[in-house]
């Protein structure tokens, strides 16, 4: 216990003040860590035998890199790569805009609905909210939209990507916890649409307080709205086969990210976007995050070895036990917990350091995996918008020089709540992640 809380400090040093990328912190401290457990001298150091550590952490990098299920994560990258390169951004907003544009907040509701499907069908949440930005900003301040509102539903927006499906981090959340990938997906969907529902009433509760700050649009005919409909129907479509193939049972996980990519490769044909250059750099793009991505995977597995080995997880249980609470006391007890790093990691990361630790506790309990996962992605969704580090909002500080973090830190509040909303539901009515695996698959 002692040993594994030791080097959990040490990678918190590694990661915070050294300043080493997390793939690499986990991988040291995991290394050194199950070397230590296994009875490591520090005083002969070069006279030990580091056979039980390089084995373990070679058996993890090959393993990994031959892992079947894994090829989901660069397939469903190049897809989201793909489409990005097609423009769907433009094309969701339109039409987002043709049916809400004219309300009050209209726009912002637009923004929530576009950024919702197209950071789902993306997978980087971050990417594209540099990408809406320079979409959905000009014309808001062009109808006079507060600079607090119309960046808070670009960086809000953005976190329901990595719930709604097909989601890259519940893809790593089911091979950290050995979930069924196909389950999560299902669980995924009807929190997401809540989180669009509830994102939507944060607009109208803004507005309703400030009406100057969300003022309407300019209607368009059915015609119109069908019109814009138009330009998006080929990735309803290709969403569709992928999404409802998974679902169905009619493919796995991972020939649906096959067909997704190839579908959008076809789209981005159609739409006359590729060209020889462009495809090299989508290529290239999807090489580099997929590398990053398993780099990362690689560096969690050897931490959670060490974890494991140390006896974190039992001692964990231990004291639970010990304390005779209720078990979701202590489901908020995490939660309180993931909030509070929510404020210094960013989603990803946050995940891969507490999974370890938590999952085998959690299991223990007798609590559902699939549900657990949903849990831990809508809380981690909250960091990407929680000060003082929500990289969605210093994306879009980046990319909209006149507008200082603090403004859209103060926009993004009604949304926080709402998370925080949705969080409390997720957790205390488990049905809402559950009701769609049942059905489907019980």
């Amino acid at each position: 216990m002692t040993i594994a809380l030791i080097g959990f400090a040490v990678l918190l040093v590694l990661i915070l003040v050294v300043r080493i990328p997390i793939a690499f912190a986990m991988g040291i401290v995991g290394f050194f860590g199950f070397a230590t457990v296994q009875g490591l001298n520090f005083e002969n150091f070069l006279d030990f035998n580091w056979k039980p550590s390089l084995s373990m952490a070679a058996k993890r990098v090959i393993d990994t890199a031959q892992e079947y299920s894994l090829s989901v994560i660069p397939l469903f990258v190049l897809m989201g790569n793909l489409v990005t390169k097609s423009g769907l951004s433009h094309e969701l907003y339109r039409a987002s805009y043709a049916f809400l544009g004219h309300k009050k907040g209209g726009l912002s509701m637009a923004t929530v609905v576009a950024r919702g499907g197209f950071s789902a069908i993306c997978g980087s949440s971050l990417a594209t909210s540099a990408t809406m930005a320079k979409v959905a900003m000009p014309p808001m301040r062009k109808y006079g939209y507060a600079d607090s509102l119309a960046t808070a539903s670009i960086a809000a927006g953005g976190t329901l990507g990595i719930l709604i499906p097909p989601s890259v981090i519940l893809v790593i959340y089911g091979l950290l916890t050995e979930t069924s990938i196909r389950e999560l997906f299902a669980a995924g969907f009807i929190p997401g649409m809540l989180g669009i529902l509830l994102y939507l009433g944060a607009v109208r509760y803004v507005v309703w307080r400030r009406p100057s700050d969300g003022p309407s649009g300019e209607k368009f005919t059915w015609p119109e709205r069908l019109e814009a409909l138009s330009g998006i129907w080929g990735v309803l479509i290709l969403f569709g086969v992928v999404m409802g193939g998974i679902y169905l049972g009619v493919f796995t996980p991972t020939e649906a990210a096959g067909i997704g990519a190839g579908g959008a490769f076809v789209i981005a044909l159609t739409k006359k976007s590729l060209t020889l250059g462009s495809l090299f750099n989508v290529l290239t793009d999807t090489a580099r995050t997929s590398a990053m991505l398993f780099s990362i995977l690689i560096g969690a597995l050897i931490f959670s070895n060490f974890i494991n080995r140390a006896g974190l997880p039992d001692e964990l249980l231990n004291f639970v036990t010990s304390l005779d609470v209720a078990p979701i006391t202590v489901i908020f007890v995490i939660l309180g917990i993931y909030i509070v790093l929510g404020m210094v990691f960013e989603s990803l990361s946050m995940l891969l350091l507490t999974v370890p630790i938590f999952f085998p506790l959690v299991q223990s309990l007798g609590f559902d995996m699939v549900w657990f996962g949903i849990v831990v992605v809508v809380v981690t969704e909250i960091s990407l918008i929680t000060p003082p580090v929500g990289m969605n909002v210093f994306v879009l500080s980046a990319v909209l020089k006149d507008v200082s973090a603090k403004t859209i830190f103060k926009g993004v509040t009604p949304f926080w709540c709402a998370d925080i909303i949705r969080l409390i539901l997720v957790t205390l009515i488990v049905e809402i992640s559950l009701f769609l695996p049942q059905l489907l698959y019980s």
